[in-house]
């Protein structure tokens, strides 16, 4: 009976319960999208973000470098030194000078230190470098005595006032480029794993020791460089294995070494500017963290947390408003539709007073009444939910189908963390990372779960019963006098 007289009801009021529904819809459809948008701000910022770690990692120890003030390190400054030619010119000279860079180096035992940490489950180290390579060529003058023909004077003339020196000089080029040592006997951690492997491969467990290299594509491309060639740092040879191409976009280091080669071009034996450490569970990263600060005496823990805060742009203007005015903005719609779709069942209730009283004269009880009343708004609600769930979609989908570009800048305002970007424009997080800021630029997506479905379903049902509670409450009020009266 309860179900014949419902589905009746709903067909003679279609446009009413449309009406209701579409209110309804309206406001679930904007909760998708924005829910939807918010999830793919975190996605595209979990891209940028490991960009910056390396997947798998959880966060980086770092120790910054101290000013001289304070009796720490001085930052190391380059030194060249090229060989005086007492005959001949034009034979090309070159040097490199490989620094640290960025960070305080630590010491291996560090990283052991880390590891045994409540809460990590692995850490290791690596070690960023910054290559500056001098390559160029003298040219020797030639003294000539004045009123004497020739370029040169006459041979074996002593100078004397009035000759000068004319041509020779310096033709150098400075090339710098960056340089990783990474732990290759954990090839699951640290910056290298943010990258694909395009030709090639990858380092081996047993490479530890081993003149092999991996190159950055984009290095790659602009000194042409390709898989089974030799790059040659400091006088060694190394053999490149394979190329890299970042997944962010952006690389992290032109060149990659196993950590020992580049400790030894470093002259920094058994040093690490940087450990990668995953925890054993990502909802005790802050524990963690406090943990290393407070047995790891002078360094800085930087968490995925911390690093967010770093990231600007467009990229954190579109979450902020995802997050800030597009929730507020869907609660807002949310309450009004609700709003609506009670007074409007309260509304036809009031018209249907004869009706409700007629059958409470005919023997239904007010609770009977009540229960058609938020039945069919209850219906009115799925009928929305259904509705809305549609238009979401098509909204997450359309946003998804135009993947509008928004661009993050990294780093920029992190220099005197000490744990982001140390003095002198030392790495963000990872190699090569310099502290003035640098973009991205990452396309948007808007993902839809089942957890976002599952809360359109349960708005639906919600609102459906706020309607139904304000028609039931003003359906159970009437009484079957009501409806005698109206009989005329």
């Amino acid at each position: 009976m309860f179900f014949t007289y419902l589905r009746r009801e709903l067909r003679r009021r279609r446009k009413a319960a449309l009406v209701v529904a579409s209110g309804l819809a309206l406001g679930i459809a904007l909760v998708i999208v924005v829910s939807s948008v918010s999830s793919g701000m975190g996605k595209a910022q979990e891209k940028v973000l490991q960009s910056l770690y390396g997947l798998g990692t959880d966060m980086t120890v770092t120790k910054a470098m101290e000013t001289s003030e304070e009796g720490g390190e001085r930052p190391e400054r380059p030194r060249f030194s090229f060989d005086a030619q007492a005959e001949g010119s034009g034979e090309e000279q070159s040097t490199d000078h490989v620094m640290v860079q960025g960070f305080q180096s630590l010491a291996d035992s560090t990283v052991d230190k880390v590891g045994e940490q409540s809460g990590v489950a692995d850490a290791v180290g690596g070690l960023s470098l910054q290559v500056v390579k001098v390559s160029g060529e003298f040219t020797r003058g030639r003294f000539q005595q004045d009123g004497q023909g020739g370029p040169g004077g006459a041979a074996g003339a002593e100078p004397s006032e009035g000759g000068r020196v004319q041509g020779g000089g310096a033709d150098f080029d400075v090339n710098s480029y960056s340089v990783y040592g990474t732990d290759v006997t954990e090839p699951k951690l640290g910056p290298l794993t943010s990258s694909r492997i395009t030709d090639g491969r990858t380092f081996k467990a047993s490479e530890t020791g081993a003149k092999v290299a991996v190159v950055d594509s984009a290095h790659a491309k602009e000194k042409e460089l390709e898989t089974g060639d030799t790059v040659t740092v400091k006088g060694t040879k190394f053999k490149i294995i394979g190329i890299a191409t970042a997944e962010s976009g952006d690389a992290a280091a032109d060149l990659y070494l196993p950590l020992k080669q580049a400790q030894t071009l470093a002259d920094a034996k058994d040093k690490v500017t940087t450990i990668y450490v995953r925890a054993t569970d990502s909802q005790q990263i802050d524990s963690v963290k406090s943990a290393i600060q407070k047995n790891v005496s002078g360094t800085t823990v930087t968490t995925s947390a911390d690093l967010a805060d770093t990231v600007s742009g467009s990229l954190s203007t579109a979450s902020s408003l995802a997050t800030g005015v597009g929730t507020w903005l869907s609660v807002a719609v949310l309450v009004t539709a609700f709003l609506v779709a009670g007074l409007l069942t309260s509304s036809a209730v009031s018209r249907r007073v004869r009706e409700f009283g007629t059958l409470k004269a005919l023997g239904w009880t007010s609770g009977r009444v009540t229960g058609q009343v938020v039945g069919e708004a209850v219906v009115h609600g799925l009928m929305g939910g259904v509705l809305g769930i549609a238009l979401g979609l098509a909204g997450a989908y359309a946003v998804t189908a135009i993947s509008p570009t928004l661009q993050a800048e990294l780093g920029g305002g992190a220099g005197g963390s000490g744990g982001m970007g140390g003095p002198g424009g030392g790495p963000v997080g990872g190699p090569g990372r310099e502290a003035a800021a640098k973009t991205l630029e990452v396309a948007l997506s808007a993902p839809v779960g089942l957890t976002t479905v599952a809360l359109a379903v349960g708005l639906a049902v919600a609102g459906g019963l706020v309607a139904g509670a304000f028609g039931g409450w003003r359906a159970s009020r009437l009484r079957p006098a009501d409806a005698l009266r109206r009989v005329a």
